[in-house]
C-alpha cells in the first residue's frame, strides 16, 4: 500500500514512511492510494467473528506486507485490551461507549496502534529514536502519554493550550514522566497545531526523526475505523438502518467511519456534531469552507476551528458536496443546548452522558427525523468524570472515581510554559 499526500506535491510513500513522517513534505496529510471493499461475506458472519479478527480484516490491506500478518495480529490484541459496549440510552438510541481504556477516551485505541506500530519500526534499528509531537485540545495528550509511555526509541511532546483542558485531562498527560514531556501553550488547541505543523516542516529539526500522532498521522486515525465495525456486529441482528452521530473536532473519528463505509459496512448516514466551533456546519450551509479561531467551550476536545480531517472526507467523495451530503450531515450545539441535552438524557433515560457525548446525541436526534426507521448510535468519547466540573453540577450527582483516573489525581503536574513558536524548537533542540 502507497500513500499519497493530499496537497499532491510530494513523493508517494510506504505505511512505515507515512507513520514515521506524520506529514509529507508539502504540508498534505497522507491517504491510501486504494480502498478495497472487503467480500460481503464477512458482513454476513460479522457476528460470529472476534474483535480481533475484525479489527485485522478492517485494517490489513492498509498496512500492506511492512508488518508480518502474525505482528499485526499481535499489535491489534495488545491495542484491543478493553470492551466497547454499546449501551441502550431510548427507544432506537444507542451510546458507543469508547472510555473503557486506560486513559477513559476513544483515543486510546488510535495511541496504542501507533506506539506499537512505531516500536516495531524501530526494533532493529540500532540507537533510533523519534520525537512524538503531538497537540491536544484534551484527550489526546492522555492517550499518547499511556499510549508511549516507556517504548523504546521514542520521546513524546505534548502541546495543550494553558487553561483550556480539564484538570483530569492536564493531569494525564503532566504526571507520567520518563519519555513523555508536556508544553503548556499561551493560546487555543488551534495555536498548538500551528506550532507542530512548522516543527515537521522546519528542516533545521530534520535530526529530531519528528512523527505526530494526532489523527493526522494515519496510524493513529486508520483504528478508528474498529469501533464502528464492532458497533455494526452488535446492533446486526435489529436488521434496520444505521445512523452514526460523532462529536467532531478534527473530524478523525467520523472519517474513520466514513471509510469503514467505503469498505462496504452498511451504514445509512453520518452526522458531524459540533459545537460552537461550526465551520463543516457552516460549509454544508453555504459551500464555502471558513475556517474561524477556535472559540473555548466545555466540550473541549472539539474546541478546533480548522479540523484538519476534513480534507480526507472531502477526499473520499472526490470532492462532489452533493454526492457527499448524501451520506452526511453536519449541526452545530452551544454550551447552553449541551448543558440542557445532559440533563434530559439523565433525568429522562437515566444515562450519564458527557459534554461531548451530549452533543452527539443532539446530532442525532435532529438527524434521525429524516430516518424514522434507522437505529442511531452516538459515540461517548470519554468518560464523564474527566468532565466532573461540567457534569456534576449539571446533573446534582457526585462521581465515583475509576481506578484509572485515581491513579493520577495525586501526582505531580510537570509542564513547562511556552507562547511562540521559537520556544518550542528551542526545548526540541
Amino acid at each position: 500500500m502507497k500513500y499519497y499526500s493530499l496537497n499532491h506535491n510530494a513523493p508517494k510513500v510506504s505505511f512505515q514512511e507515512a507513520v514515521i513522517q506524520g506529514l509529507a513534505s508539502d504540508k498534505g496529510l497522507y491517504f491510501p492510494e486504494s480502498i478495497t471493499p472487503l467480500d460481503p461475506s464477512f458482513f454476513d458472519k460479522i457476528e460470529s467473528l472476534s474483535h480481533e479478527h475484525i479489527a485485522f480484516e478492517a485494517i490489513k490491506q492498509f498496512v500492506g506486507d511492512e508488518i508480518p500478518a502474525d505482528k499485526l495480529k499481535e499489535i491489534i490484541a495488545d491495542t484491543l485490551v478493553f470492551d466497547f459496549p454499546v449501551v441502550k440510552v431510548e427507544d432506537g438510541i444507542y451510546s458507543l461507549e469508547l472510555f473503557h481504556g486506560p486513559t477513559m477516551a476513544f483515543k486510546d485505541v488510535g495511541a496504542r496502534f501507533m506506539s506499537r506500530c512505531l516500536g516495531y519500526f524501530n526494533k532493529d534499528k540500532k540507537d533510533a529514536k523519534n520525537t512524538v509531537l503531538v497537540a491536544t485540545s484534551g484527550d489526546t495528550g492522555g492517550a499518547v502519554a499511556s499510549g508511549f509511555l516507556g517504548v523504546d526509541g521514542v520521546d513524546v511532546v505534548i502541546l495543550y493550550p494553558s487553561g483550556k483542558v480539564s484538570d483530569i485531562q492536564e493531569k494525564q498527560l503532566t504526571t507520567l514522566g520518563q519519555n513523555i514531556k508536556a508544553l503548556e501553550v499561551d493560546g487555543v488547541f488551534d495555536d498548538c497545531q500551528d506550532m507542530v505543523k512548522k516543527a515537521f516542516l522546519d528542516d533545521t529539526l530534520a535530526h529530531k526523526n519528528l512523527t505526530s500522532a494526532n489523527s493526522i498521522n494515519i496510524a493513529r486515525w486508520l483504528p478508528q475505523m474498529f469501533y464502528f465495525f464492532f458497533a455494526y456486529k452488535a446492533l446486526k441482528s435489529q436488521n434496520k438502518p444505521l445512523v452514526f452521530s460523532c462529536p467532531s473536532g478534527n473530524f478523525g473519528n467520523i472519517c474513520a467511519g466514513i471509510m469503514t463505509k467505503k469498505l462496504g459496512l452498511p451504514i445509512e448516514h453520518f452526522v458531524a456534531s459540533t459545537n460552537v466551533n461550526d465551520t463543516v456546519p457552516r460549509f454544508l450551509e453555504n459551500g464555502k469552507y471558513d475556517p474561524k479561531p477556535s472559540k473555548a467551550t466545555i466540550s473541549n476536545a472539539m474546541d478546533v476551528g480548522n479540523p484538519s480531517n476534513f480534507i480526507r472526507i472531502q477526499e473520499l467523495y472526490n470532492n462532489d458536496l452533493k454526492a457527499f451530503e448524501k451520506d452526511f450531515s453536519s449541526y452545530s450545539y452551544t454550551d447552553e443546548e449541551t448543558l440542557e441535552a445532559l440533563k434530559k438524557i439523565y433525568n429522562t433515560d437515566g444515562y450519564i452522558a458527557e459534554p461531548h457525548g451530549a452533543v452527539g446525541y443532539l446530532g442525532l436526534k435532529k438527524e434521525l427525523e429524516k430516518h424514522p426507521n434507522a437505529i442511531g448510535v452516538f459515540l461517548e468519547t470519554a468518560h464523564p468524570i474527566k468532565f466532573l466540573d461540567v457534569v456534576e453540577p449539571a446533573l446534582g450527582i457526585t462521581l465515583p472515581i475509576p481506578a484509572q483516573i485515581e491513579s493520577v489525581l495525586d501526582k505531580e503536574k510537570v509542564s513547562v510554559k511556552i507562547k511562540t513558536y521559537e520556544e518550542l524548537k528551542s526545548f526540541l533542540g
